[in-house]
Order: structure tokens, then sequence, then C-alpha cells
């Protein structure tokens, strides 16, 4: 039985590689020695692990309408194994981003971290700046990195049937309404806005999908938006715990294959079976949602987010492996899930 579960594996291992698009994702500075990320080869994977989450809200539909880093998390797994931390760092936070020689990009000194995917010309080359632009901000190297565009998300929600996620405040939406007989008609036309009101509900994907991009009707911004992404994380993993995906390899099997072609992943010479394996105990129940300790500023006249001094203490403890006790002396920052 033993041997069948791990040929089973292998399987499934060779079909995902097959079906979701691996790439160079990572900058060389930024890039963790250990793995080659152009030969996979097995190994035993221990922690603290460090991963660029990026989400972009390019659709395929409308590739005209540009190309950006919606959404930056850092995936911060400890030595224990058993837990994550989701750190959200501000798309408008007031960064120096270096150099970049595939595009002619002479670095910027002060700059928003959302403008590296850009200058870096988005795609592969824009996550290869973000990468090196927060190895910088951190002093950190990541063990691998995955970017999801906007129809990647809409795949993995339609195929979990929606989601069941708990709302702290109203949220209304800018980008969603209908009409006085039920029709859609967008907000700024004229619609009656889609609203999203406090407690815990069952979201259809359309709606998980608009909530998540609000802030603009939030009283914190980018903050509580940056909150509610990390929440809708933590539910999609319940969701997929809930029909089988961890345990069941032929729903598995199909999940990622519908997500596969809008998902690029750099594994740094890890195979995803063995990560899968290594990652066994980290259930959505052991996640903890992190914020960059900041405040939004005007600085000649263009509305940044600046670092407090506070997050240097934050950075120290994602080097250092101590999120635990960093997040038991800042509250303020932390984001129970």
């Amino acid at each position: 039985m033993s041997g069948t579960a791990v040929a089973g594996v292998s399987i499934l291992s060779r079909r995902y590689t097959a079906n979701i698009h691996q790439s160079t994702l990572l900058g060389d500075n930024s890039r963790a020695g250990a793995g080659n990320a152009d030969e996979p080869q097995h190994t035993d994977i221990k922690g603290p692990l460090n991963f660029l989450l990026l989400g972009s809200d390019l659709r395929a539909l409308d590739p005209q309408d540009g190309q950006r880093s919606d959404s930056i998390i850092i995936l911060h797994i400890p030595a224990t194994m058993d837990r994550a931390y989701l750190l959200s760092v501000p798309r408008d936070l007031r960064v120096r981003i270096p150099a970049f020689a595939t595009t002619g990009f002479r670095g910027v000194s002060h700059e928003k971290i959302n403008g590296a995917f850009q200058y870096g010309g988005g795609g592969e080359g824009g996550v290869q700046l973000l990468s090196e632009t927060l190895h910088e901000l951190l002093g950190i190297q990541f063990d691998g990195a995955a970017i999801v565009n906007f129809d990647g998300f809409k795949a993995a929600v339609d195929l979990l049937g929606g989601v069941d996620m708990c709302i702290d405040q109203k949220v209304t939406s800018i980008h969603v309404g209908f009409d006085d007989k039920g029709n859609y008609l967008s907000p700024d036309r004229g619609g009656h806005p889609q609203v999203y009101e406090p407690g815990c509900h069952h979201l259809e994907p359309w709606q998980a999908l608009d909530l998540v991009r609000q802030r603009k009707s939030l009283p914190n911004g980018d903050y509580d938006r940056q909150k509610n992404q990390q929440k809708f994380i933590r539910a999609m993993l319940n969701r997929a715990k809930e029909k089988g995906l961890t345990t069941n390899p032929i729903a598995a099997d199909k999940f990622i294959r519908a997500i596969g072609q809008a998902l690029t992943v750099d594994l740094n010479g890890m195979q995803l079976a063995d990560l899968m394996f290594a990652l066994r105990n980290v259930s959505p129940d052991n996640l903890m949602g992190l914020q960059v300790p900041s405040e939004p500023q005007d600085i000649g006249g263009i509305s940044y987010v600046v670092a407090l001094p506070e997050s240097e203490a934050l950075y120290k403890a994602v080097r250092e492996d101590l999120l635990d006790s960093w997040s038991v002396e800042n509250p303020t920052w932390v984001n129970h899930m």
C-alpha cells in the first residue's frame, strides 16, 4: 500500500508539473541557494521557508488593461513546519527598487513597491524585480514563488463552489451593481452597488472575488483589504479541505489542472510532491495573517504607505524565524483569521 501511494503521488506530481507553468520567477540575489530551479530533485525539505505569492489582475479577455501586482504576500513557514504566516505587503509601500538590466531599468530610491512589477516588465521579469526589491527590504531569500492571475482565482473559486467567509465590517462594491430588475449594472453607471454585510456568509464565486478587490469603501483602505485577502486564502483552504482536495488525489488533480494555465511557479529545484508532503501539517487553522507596521503619507503630492520604525523588528523576525514572539508583542498588526 505504501509503495502504491508513493507511485500515485509521483504520477500526480508529473501531471502537475505538466499542467502548471514553471518559470524563473526569483532573481539571483533573492533566490535561496540550496535549490537549482532548472534541475528538480527529490529533497528532504526543512524549514524555515519563505515563499513569494503574487496575485496579478491580468485578465485573458482584457490583456490591454495591463498587468499589476494586485496583492503581494510573503508566506513564512517556521522550522517546526506546522503552521504558516501570511505577511501582506502594502502595494503602495515606499521602497527602494534596484536596477534591472533585463528591461534597462536603472533603479529608483523612492517608489511604490507595486512599481517593481511594472519596471520589471510584468510577468517573469516583474516578479524577479519584485523579489529583489523584497530581498533588499527584508534581508531574506525566497525558497519559491508563485503568481496567479485573475482568471486563475476565478477558476479555483468556481471549482470550489464558493467559500464560507466571515466579514468584519460592511463592504460596498465599487465594481458590481444591479438595476431595479436585478440585472447587472455597474455602480458608476447608476447601478445599486453590491453590499456585503458583517457576519459569516457563503459567498458565491463572483461575490468572493468582488469582495477581496474592494478597498476604497473600507475605513482603513488597503489595510482592510489585506485582511480580507488573508481571510479569503484561509476560506479557500477550508473549502478545499471540505471538498476532499487534501485527501482525494483525483479531486486534487482536477483542481490543479483547472487553475494550472493561470498559475506560474518557481519551485527552486524542489519537486511539487516533496513540497506538498513537507507542508502536510500546515492546516487552515494554523494560519496567521500579518501586516507591515506602516501608515499612509502624502509625499510630494503622491500617496504612499510608509513603513514605521517598528517594521524593522518584523523584518528581523522573518529573517530569524521569530514570528511567534513578534506576533504576541505586536497584536495591532496581527490578523487572527
